[in-house]
């Protein structure tokens, strides 16, 4: 139950869509989320180096454990200036952002020149403004998506994609899901609670 959602979104959105490619830099937001510790882990497994922002030092060093170069607290640190400092000013290469809002703009400072923006959420607004002579200047790229509305074929094809590249490693224990908690479905307001509170590392799971 841990493994489709995150890994269909995950592969879809950073290797397709983001274009990540062997040896690229990845910043993950929300990074002790369901999709931020695969990403973490995946990238981390396919030769990226990755860095990821939390919400907490205890989030900081969990992603670090999954393999993050650097867990970043957004809320005591400015994650543009970590990113510079933590790349020499060069900046990542792609960015998984499930913020949005006055987010992104903040996220075009952190790319390398054709870096790429992939948004796949919307929780910090879905308007922001933007800084478009950055785009021009440096051919930056902001793209999104989503996975639920799209066609049988399509996830089909990001199926096949996974087992080729993604379920060996599974498989072969280099990456696993992170399930923080597992509650039975009466009490999925209680998952929710927990979610909402930001108290999570990886996916809560309902039973059946």
């Amino acid at each position: 139950a841990g493994l489709p959602e995150t890994y269909y979104t995950v592969w879809s959105n950073v290797f397709d869509r983001g274009r990540l490619a062997k040896g690229e830099a990845l910043l993950v937001h929300g990074g002790a989320s369901g999709i931020g510790t695969t990403a973490v882990q995946l990238a981390t497994a396919m030769g990226n180096t990755v860095y990821a922002t939390v919400g907490s030092d205890e989030r900081a060093r969990a992603v670090e454990k999954l393999g993050a170069v650097k867990g970043i607290n957004y809320r005591s640190q400015d994650y543009v200036e970590e990113i510079k400092a933590l790349t020499a000013g060069k900046g990542v290469n792609v960015i998984l952002d499930m913020v949005a809002g006055d987010y992104v703009n903040r996220d075009l400072k952190c790319l390398a020149d054709d870096g790429r923006v992939v948004i796949i959420a919307l929780l910090g607004g879905p308007k922001g403004e933007v800084d478009f002579s950055q785009v021009m200047r440096r051919r930056l790229t902001v793209t999104g998506s989503t996975l639920r509305p799209r066609p049988v074929e399509f996830k089909g094809e990001i199926s096949r994609s996974l087992k080729q590249h993604v379920w060996p490693l599974l498989e072969a224990g280099k990456i696993k899901p992170i399930v923080h908690a597992t509650f039975p479905l009466a009490r999925a307001c209680d998952a929710h609670a927990m979610m909402e509170a930001g108290e999570q590392i990886g996916k809560l799971i309902l039973t059946l």
